[in-house]
């Protein structure tokens, strides 16, 4: 299990599984960041210069979404680590392009349990 506390970005257009996120991951220690979208996600990114451990992001969102986004920030960081989410199939499928970027595609709705669980497996697989 990753003990140490990690520096997140949760990127989610929809509030309510932002804050749900947030404070699931906030609970195991973690220090969170939010944006509520790609665009935004992408500043924050940028502003930190690739400093997350993790970044956690929904793949439909208005503006950029967290394709767009993931492939944006990867360019700019090639060590960052990403985590997509979505409650789409054919989400996932644009997703699986991204191999090498992409560690892990969570599918939706989630449990706090599940991704608390899968942020410390993408955590601890790379630390």
């Amino acid at each position: 299990m990753y003990l140490a506390m990690a520096k997140l970005l949760i990127v989610e257009d929809d509030e309510s599984v932002r804050t749900l996120a947030a404070r699931a991951l906030e609970r195991d220690g973690h220090s969170v960041a939010i944006a509520c979208d790609g665009a935004q996600g992408l500043e924050l990114i940028k502003a930190a210069r690739g400093g997350y451990d993790l970044v956690v992001s929904d793949i439909r969102m208005p503006e950029m979404d967290g394709i767009e986004m993931a492939t944006a920030a990867a360019a700019l960081f090639p060590s960052m680590k990403i985590m997509l989410m979505t409650g789409y199939a054919d989400q996932r499928e644009r997703a699986e392009e991204l191999n090498g970027i992409i560690l892990d595609v969570m599918q939706k709705p989630f449990t706090l349990a599940e991704i608390r669980a899968r942020v410390g497996r993408a955590l601890s697989c790379f630390a």
